[in-house]
């Protein structure tokens, strides 16, 4: 069991019960953070909590649905809580989107713009706004490579993650406050083995994206605190990240827009066998 002695502030983590947000509470509670967590399950809040308090932290609990505007107002109170302040805010919460844009049913569109968009834009603004008065503190948001691919209303929104926070990130040059993208690619959590509808253990969730791409948890988060030690706005973990990061930057957009359907339909091909 890690043993930490000295606390270094608070970090509040939106959807830090599983995947990257719960190894993003872990990594920091380890550095010396107390957190507070955010997600809509009671019980797997207290899970985490649990495993956290472990580790010798402090752990407030928030259950909120980023969805809802009155839920993310309460978590944008405690982010805005001079007395009890927030050191580290990571912007973590979201979830594939399914639908086909052209679809005549908005629905799932609407949440994930809430979740994805309105939550992220709003609990930063907060964050910015005390952490400037203090001149400290880091922001996290949780874009993805997806976003440099035009796959689907996901990658639209993740594209947006990314100008946003470097945006910010301007508007905050000099303050002392950091912001980072961290631009994940395909990662080993239940997000993606959640919308596997067959095949394997092994296989669920992968949708045809080749091993060499499929990233664990650990050395995503590890890398991206790295990086925001660092104060570096863009976060892409590994080598080969980076590398195809640059590649799509510099090839035609045609190209792209070639490559990310070549992504559909084997992702499609994947969930009908």
């Amino acid at each position: 069991m890690h043993r930490i002695v000295t606390v270094m502030g608070t970090a509040l983590v939106t959807g830090g019960t599983s995947g990257i947000g719960a190894e993003f509470a872990r990594q920091l509670a380890v550095r010396g953070h107390d957190i507070v967590l955010v997600a809509r399950d009671p019980e797997r809040l207290e899970a985490m909590a649990t495993e956290l308090r472990g580790l010798g932290r402090s752990v407030e609990i928030l259950v909120a649905d980023l969805a809802v505007s009155t839920d993310t107002d309460r978590v944008v109170a405690r982010v805005s809580d001079r007395d009890h302040p927030v050191d580290y805010l990571i912007n973590n919460a979201g979830f594939r989107v399914t639908s086909r844009l052209a679809h005549p049913d908005v629905a799932e569109h609407d949440r994930a713009l809430n979740v994805m968009v309105r939550a992220v834009l709003v609990l930063g603004g907060a964050a910015a706004t005390v952490m400037r008065e203090r001149r400290s503190g880091a922001i996290v948001n949780v874009a993805s490579i997806n976003g440099q691919l035009t796959l689907s209303g996901y990658s639209a929104i993740k594209a947006w993650v990314r100008v946003y926070s470097e945006s910010l990130a301007n508007e905050l040059r000099g303050t002392g406050v950091t912001v980072t993208a961290l631009m994940p690619g395909w990662v080993r959590t239940e997000f993606h083995q959640r919308v596997a509808s067959a095949g394997t253990k092994e296989d669920a969730g992968r949708g045809g994206i080749p091993n060499v791409l499929w990233l664990d948890p650990e050395l995503l988060v590890r890398e991206c605190l790295r990086d925001v030690d660092k104060n570096r706005v863009i976060s892409i973990p590994t080598i080969r990240y980076r590398f195809l990061s640059w590649l799509l930057k510099h090839l035609p957009d045609a190209t792209v827009r070639a490559v990310s359907r070549r992504i559909s339909l084997s992702r499609s091909n994947a969930a009908s066998n």
